[in-house]
């Protein structure tokens, strides 16, 4: 089966550094096939066995401790999920010099409807959109600093997501048909 791991937190602002040569590594010593590291924030496209989401996403913590000593969550999602993501996704959302849209990656115990709720940002200015194992959302440029991120940012959800902008998040889903194959 073919994932995407999403690694929260790595390579931002100077701080938990993770060289991506050295995490492909990790993950083809875990016995992954495939893997391919996208851009330098934790994206790890691999192939491993059909198995509970947590449990692996458990092991590669592990390894990730282990190899840089860092505790580093992370969510996976399968090919399949990352295709219905996609869809659900507007094609006129976009990440651009006029309109930010970003896929919030959710953890399993805040995955579900109700995390629109927790997420304390303008609804006249944010556009939100759940769907099984993230929120996308949409925001126009000029907007950002009124939308209440700020806010959301503070909120304890905040630590039970991971964040990519749907421009990576397509990339990611090309990525993984391609192994796919």
């Amino acid at each position: 089966m073919v994932y995407v791991a999403l690694l929260r937190g790595i390579n931002v602002g100077g701080n938990n550094k993770v060289e991506m040569a050295k995490l492909k590594l990790t993950f083809e010593q875990l016995g992954f096939t495939k893997v391919k590291t996208y851009i330098n924030s934790g994206n790890i496209i691999f192939e491993g066995p059909d198995q509970n989401h947590l449990q692996l996403a458990s092991q590669i913590e592990a390894a990730i401790t282990k190899d840089f000593g860092l505790n580093i969550p992370v969510v996976l999602r399968n090919l399949k999920q990352i295709q219905a993501i996609c869809k659900a996704m507007p094609e006129t959302w976009v990440n651009n010099s006029v309109m930010k849209c970003d896929v919030l990656f959710l953890w399993e115990e805040v995955d579900n409807k109700s995390a629109l709720e927790a997420m304390s940002v303008k609804r006249d200015i944010v556009d939100l959109k759940y769907v099984p194992g993230a929120v996308i959302w949409r925001i126009d440029k000029e907007n950002v600093t009124r939308g209440g991120i700020d806010k959301f940012i503070a909120a304890p959800i905040y630590k039970k997501i991971t964040i990519r902008n749907c421009n990576t998040v397509r990339k990611l889903k090309t990525l993984m048909e391609e192994a796919a194959h």
